[in-house]
Parts: structure tokens; C-alpha cells; sequence
């Protein structure tokens, strides 16, 4: 099991591991709330490895929003269930419906599903859930932000009464701790600090810029720092796969991640950009929860994220493993309410940039009056984004 963790970098445990592991080896339904990349997914696998010593049916399902997460935390099941000898199965939308029922028949231990495709399952009988002892519904939080808690009911209807269940979320909104009230009996709930701001060794700039200039300044911004590697995020596929075509027209070597893309495409532009076959990335936040590349140099918000979440995600893709990083916000004068309140929330003030030939139409003076006004004014913006 050392060689396992150690494979995933796990050498010491984190505090949300601390907190929750002991509670989920004692069988206790439990709440886990901690920010993104806080190790949330090993405080819930460890414990339900431990706890599988037999094999022959399906006894844990691991229920996540999106397809790339879904196939990363199997990969850490994998690798961790390993040395015990466990089998997985990934039942999750865009692959081939015929290698998941092989997973399947090979008796797997561990199954690990976005909603979609496990009722698909469910409602053509395809699978059973009548032996499951460990339920965990990871990022709780995107998935109510993405519409599946009504999928998420009809799944808890397959499941035994008597189960562990464990909730894990980044954020604790009213919502989900409604959903954990109806899911779970009597739970433990741990939480581990958040940190207010995001690492030291990471660069946070925003560049005031008029919205239909934004393509044009993120060329220049590109060929500012040529070698390094850039994560762009956009709100829409549209914008991602528009951005995309004028990168490439400019002779950049990118590839696109979005809820449009096929299970295929998806997977190989995660490992082009890992193995520095293309050096520009665009996404969108739903596509992006399953990106784990370590030494990604630049994070660009083409589009100011609509939750402060959103932002912490994004720009946590770079200066990790104590690299540095920079993560650069392109803001229209319309979005500058929604960056104020993000800079508010987080007690981060991001540094005004200027890049020669752009510009808002505002004068330095103005620009800093405007997020001044805007970050003591207390407005809250709106946190729901356009379908991606």
C-alpha cells in the first residue's frame, strides 16, 4: 500500500484525510467539505479499500460529475486497490458500452459512474446495486450546479438501506446540506480549513481589456511567453472551440476540452497537453475538473469564472507541487463586478496589467477607483453560468 501511495504522491496525509479517515473506518456516515485538491479523493478510497477484504460483487460506488473525474479517481482506485487485489469498473459516457459490461462481468469490486450513464445502466438492467456497502457522492456541489440530483435520487433507490454513505464537496451551500440530510443517517461532519487565498508562488495579474479585443490581447499574451504551456478557460463551448481555431490559424498547437468533445478526444487531449504534444489547452470549468498536469506555467480566464470557487479551481492548475505559476484574468469592463466580488471573497487583490496596444478606454486612476468601489460595495453577483 506504501508503493501505491506513494505512486499517487501521497507521502503524508492531508488535514481533510486526517479528519476523515479514522471516522470512515469506524462505518460512520460522514460530510467532507474542503477546497479543490485538498486530497479529498484518498480520504474516501483508503478507507473502503481497507475495509474490502472479499471479492465476487460489486460493494463500492462512487458516484462523480463528469467524465474525467470519474476516470481519475478510478485510476487512483487502481493503483491503490492494487496490492488487495480489487477490481474496478469506470461506467461513465462517450466509451464503449461493451468494455464496461467486461468490467463488469469480471466481478468488479469497485465501481466508479457518472449519473447519466449508471441509470442508462439501471434502467436496461444492466447492472445491480443490491450489494453495495460504500456509497460516496463526490464534488456533491457541481453536481447539483450541473442538474443531476434528480438522477442522483433514482440511483440511491437501487441502493441497499443499510450502506455507508460518505458526501464530499468543496463548498457547503444550502443545497447540499439539504441533499445530505435526505442521503445520509446521523453523519460525522469534518472540514478542513480553507485557505482564503491560493499558493505563494503563484503570479495573479488581471488585464483590463475591451470584450472584442480579448482574442487579439491573448495572441500578443501568447507571444510574450512562448515555451511555456497555457490553460485557457472559456464559459461556453462555443467560445472554446472558436478560440481554439484562431489559435491554431496563428500556428499554436492546441486542443480543446468540453462536454461536446467525444470520450476519445477528451482523453487525448489531456495526454497531447501532459506530454507537451500541443502547449495550449482551452477548456471549460466542467471539462476541466479532471485536469492533473503538474507543471502547467500559465492559467488565462479569457472569461471572468462566475463563482469564486470557479476562479480558486482554475487558477490552481499552475504553480503546483511548488512550481511557480501565473494565472492571468482578462476582464471587460462588465465583468469588473463579478472580479471585485471574487477578490473580496478570497482577500486576494489581483495586479492591474497593462499590455501595450490595449486597453478598456479607462485611465490607471479609473480602473482603480472602479475595483475599489467595486470590492466595498458588497454586491453580490450572480454564481450560475451558461450550460457548457
Amino acid at each position: 500500500m506504501v508503493g501505491a501511495l506513494e505512486s499517487i504522491n501521497i507521502t503524508s496525509p492531508t488535514e481533510i484525510q486526517e479528519r476523515a479517515i479514522p471516522h470512515a473506518l469506524a462505518g460512520r456516515d460522514l460530510v467532507a467539505s474542503s477546497e479543490t485538491g485538498s486530497g479529498k479523493t484518498a480520504a474516501f478510497l483508503l478507507p473502503i479499500i481497507q475495509q474490502l477484504a472479499r471479492h465476487g460483487a460489486p460493494r463500492a460506488l462512487v458516484l462523480a460529475p463528469t467524465r474525467e473525474l470519474a476516470l481519475q479517481t478510478e485510476a487512483n482506485a487502481k493503483t491503490l486497490g492494487h496490492p488487495f487485489r480489487l477490481r474496478t469498473a469506470a461506467l461513465v459516457g462517450g466509451e464503449r458500452e461493451s468494455k464496461q459490461l467486461r468490467a463488469l462481468d469480471a466481478r468488479a469490486d469497485i465501481i466508479v459512474a457518472t449519473p447519466g450513464r449508471l441509470n442508462d445502466f439501471l434502467n436496461r438492467r444492466m447492472v445491480s446495486l443490491k450489494t453495495i456497502q460504500f456509497f460516496v457522492l463526490d464534488e456533491a456541489d457541481r453536481m447539483l450546479d450541473m442538474g443531476f440530483l434528480p438522477q442522483v435520487r433514482r440511483i440511491i433507490t437501487h441502493l441497499p438501506r443499510q450502506r455507508q454513505t460518505m458526501l464530499l464537496s468543496a463548498t457547503m451551500s444550502r443545497e447540499v446540506e439539504r441533499l445530505a440530510r435526505e442521503m445520509l443517517s446521523n453523519p460525522v461532519r469534518v472540514e478542513a480549513a480553507r485557505k482564503a487565498t491560493t499558493v505563494a508562488t503563484l503570479n495573479q495579474k488581471a488585464y483590463p481589456v475591451l470584450a472584442h479585443a480579448k482574442v487579439p490581447m491573448l495572441l500578443a499574451l501568447l507571444r510574450q511567453h512562448t515555451g511555456g504551456s497555457f490553460l485557457i478557460f472559456t464559459e461556453t463551448k462555443r467560445s472554446a472551440d472558436q478560440i481554439a481555431r484562431v489559435l491554431t490559424a496563428n500556428r499554436h498547437r492546441v486542443a480543446t476540452l468540453h462536454s461536446d468533445r467525444s470520450q476519445s478526444q477528451r482523453n487525448a487531449a489531456l495526454a497531447d497537453f501532459k506530454n507537451g504534444r500541443v502547449d495550449v489547452l482551452v477548456a471549460t470549468d466542467v471539462a476541466a475538473r479532471g485536469i492533473d498536469v503538474d507543471d502547467i506555467s500559465h492559467v488565462v480566464n479569457y472569461d471572468v469564472p462566475q463563482s469564486v470557487e470557479s476562479y480558486l479551481h482554475r487558477v490552481g492548475r499552475t504553480a503546483r507541487a511548488g512550481r511557480d505559476g501565473e494565472a492571468v484574468t482578462l476582464v471587460s469592463p462588465n465583468e469588473e463586478a463579478m472580479l471585485a466580488t471574487i477578490e473580496r471573497s478570497t482577500g486576494i487583490t489581483l495586479e492591474r496589467s497593462r499590455l501595450s496596444g490595449f486597453s478598456d478606454g479607462r485611465t490607471d486612476q479609473q480602473i482603480s477607483l472602479a475595483t475599489e468601489i467595486g470590492r466595498l460595495r458588497g454586491t453580490r453577483a450572480r454564481s450560475v453560468g451558461p450550460r457548457r
